[in-house]
């Protein structure tokens, strides 16, 4: 390369390849350096959305006992939505647990993630909300009419509960 223009030419194709180059590899760790969203959880435009969490243990106060987790644990659980059921309707139990609802099916069942959270679509009415116990339906909520954790899912919107399993717990 004795010719001035050839080794201009020269020169400014191993400099242009050698700024592709460099671009390249900084494009290649940006991406590699940006945060990675992760994917939302379905929520129901129209339903019920909750957690279910489970607390164990001595919730009395004393000044003497470490007090557990307040607010319980988030748990696994078969999650039951039936029409809404009354407890005259359902036969009871040791402990309170629900043997049986007769011939009422479940309207949707779901079983909560790790994080306890469960989230299901719904027509508008009225629900009773349970969880599966080795002893049997658990619901530890009802209104002064005797329904049976009552949820009211109205149209276009997503109700929040809170499944406390606290039949192991002493308040």
């Amino acid at each position: 390369m004795s010719n001035p223009i050839l080794r201009y030419v020269g020169n400014r194709s191993i400099l242009l390849l050698v700024s592709l180059s460099l671009l390249s590899f900084s494009l290649s760790a940006l991406g590699q350096q940006a945060p990675r969203r992760k994917a939302a959880k379905p929520v129901a435009k129209q339903g019920i959305c909750g957690v279910v969490r489970e607390k164990r243990g001595n919730f009395m106060p004393s000044p003497d006992s470490p007090r557990p987790n307040p607010d319980g644990a988030p748990v696994v659980r078969e999650v039951l939505i039936f029409p809404l059921l009354n407890i005259s309707q359902v036969e009871t139990g040791e402990s309170g647990f629900i043997n049986s609802v007769g011939d009422v099916k479940p309207v949707k069942t779901v079983t909560s993630g790790k994080d306890g959270k469960f989230c299901v679509s719904l027509p508008v009415g009225q629900y009773t909300v349970m969880v599966r116990e080795p002893k049997g339906l658990y619901a530890n909520l009802s209104d002064s009419q005797g329904n049976i954790f009552p949820v009211s899912v109205q149209k276009n919107k997503s109700v929040s509960v809170t499944v406390d399993i606290t039949h192991q717990a002493v308040f």
